[in-house]
């Protein structure tokens, strides 16, 4: 997938050294809103080596998808995209993002997640799709917000920060028909 500024695509063998060093600059950064993400496990550059084989491995399977999102000049990572399928009877996908602690602030996730929307809906043929997000994450808020999703639930104080507070969860969705409404 293409967009005038990013190139979006899924991880292949091959990525592991530089997958590598970019969860070691995001570790932190991805400690207090995705404690769970999968490149906050990598320590070593044999754990990336694992993880992109898992990815690809998972892509094939049909299981679930992490896509890089890169600048098209120069080539550089930005951001990650998760998808994932949520429910095969109503054809319901989960979207998951984060961006690059390097480049936070700049519109890439916006871009990237109206791309991957746009697929899911067209290509797809995905009913709905949702998001999940901490109520503190206010960069994440905005991306779903900006890109047209409708919160849907909240639940108050279900996670507990490493600093001590609690969070809550924020549930977004977009329907097809909003989708194509717009």
């Amino acid at each position: 997938m293409f967009t005038d500024r990013l190139v979006i695509r899924s991880y292949c063998l091959g990525d592991e050294n530089w997958y590598y060093k970019m969860s070691l600059r995001n570790h932190a950064h991805l400690e207090r809103y995705e404690p769970e993400n999968p490149a906050r496990a990598i320590k070593t550059q044999e754990d990336a080596k694992k993880m992109i084989a898992n990815f690809v491995d998972d892509w094939q399977k049909g299981h679930h998808h992490f896509m890089g999102v890169f600048l098209k000049e120069p080539e550089q990572f930005v951001a990650q995209i998760y998808i994932g399928l949520v429910n095969r009877n109503v054809n319901e996908f989960g979207i998951g993002y984060f961006s690059d602690v390097e480049h936070e602030g700049k519109g890439y996730v916006t871009e990237a997640v109206r791309t991957v929307v746009k697929t899911l809906f067209e290509s797809l043929h995905a009913h709905r799709i949702r998001i999940e997000t901490d109520d503190t994450n206010l960069r994440s808020i905005r991306v779903a917000e900006r890109c047209g999703f409708m919160k849907e639930g909240h639940i108050r104080e279900n996670k507990k920060s490493p600093d001590g507070t609690y969070s809550g969860t924020l549930y977004y969705g977009l329907l097809r028909s909003e989708f194509q409404s717009r």
